[in-house]
Order: structure tokens, then C-alpha cells, then sequence
């Protein structure tokens, strides 16, 4: 494969980049081409992709200011993040990558972008399994309490 494609690859493997700018662009020409070049947008719903990508980016932020690490477990928290919003949920940065994509689903009205969002929380749920071994690992036994009385995903539900 020629560097590009290389490059191309590696960026699109980013989460961050496949949320909020790979599956978005998908969804638009999707809905495009099956629209003939007309889109049927519900403007009501972008505050709900704007409140995600506001708490991805803000949460993220915050646990790299009080864990210390990168934004992803590329580079893991060197310390336990309990307060904030990680004090109500232990996975905020993925719940907002979540909201986003129901916010594109809903501005779109979309079928496509239901699948991205429903086949992204799968995903999501999944990596945050193997992240939650990795960080019990890392952080022992206060990572351990942390994780039986914070919820995974919903404050006090799920």
C-alpha cells in the first residue's frame, strides 16, 4: 500500500476520527445519493450531536488534567479519576461519542446512521469490557471500589 492509503487507514482507525468525521461524512452522502442530492435534516436534534462531542472533548480533557495519560488508553490514566463527571459515570468520553451518533441519526433521519450509532454503542460496550480489565489492572483495588459503586454508562441505571 502506497503511504496515503497507510495514513488514510491510521487515521480512520481513530475513534475519534471515525465518530466525528468518518461516519458523519458516510451518513451525508448516503442520505445524499438516496435523496438525489436533497437531504431531509432535522435541525431540532444538532444540539444533541453538539452536547456529545462537547462531552467527549471536555471529559477528556478533564481526565487527562486529573489522571494524567493520553485521551485514549493508547496512552492509560496513571491515576484513578473519581470526581467530576467520572464520579456519576465511569465512561463519559464514550457516552458522548454515543450521544453524537444518536444526534447524527436523528438530524439525518437516517437508517444508515441508526446502524452506525447501534453497531458503535455495541462496539463501544465492548472496548470499555476490555478497557475496565486493563485499568483494574493498572490502578488495583481503588479502580476495583470505583467500578462497584459507578455505573458504566447511565448515573444510577446502568
Amino acid at each position: 500500500m502506497t503511504p496515503i492509503v497507510n495514513r488514510a487507514i491510521k487515521l480512520v482507525r481513530r475513534t475519534p476520527v471515525r465518530t466525528f468525521i468518518f461516519y458523519p461524512l458516510v451518513a451525508l452522502l448516503w442520505e445524499l445519493f438516496l435523496n438525489k442530492g436533497s437531504l431531509r435534516l432535522e435541525p431540532l436534534f444538532l444540539p444533541v450531536m453538539l452536547w456529545g462531542y462537547l462531552q467527549y472533548r471536555l471529559c477528556g480533557l478533564y481526565r487527562i488534567k486529573r489522571g494524567g495519560g493520553g485521551p485514549g488508553l493508547e496512552t492509560p490514566p496513571e491515576r484513578l479519576v473519581a470526581t467530576g463527571p467520572y464520579a456519576y459515570m465511569r465512561n463519559p468520553m464514550y457516552l458522548g461519542h454515543i450521544l453524537y451518533l444518536i444526534g447524527l441519526t436523528l438530524t439525518l433521519k437516517s437508517l444508515l446512521a441508526t446502524l452506525i450509532t447501534i453497531g458503535a454503542a455495541i462496539w463501544f460496550h465492548f472496548r470499555v469490557l476490555g478497557d475496565e480489565k486493563r485499568l483494574a489492572e493498572r490502578l488495583g483495588a481503588p479502580y476495583v471500589e470505583y467500578t462497584s459503586r459507578v455505573k458504566r454508562w447511565i448515573p444510577g441505571l446502568f
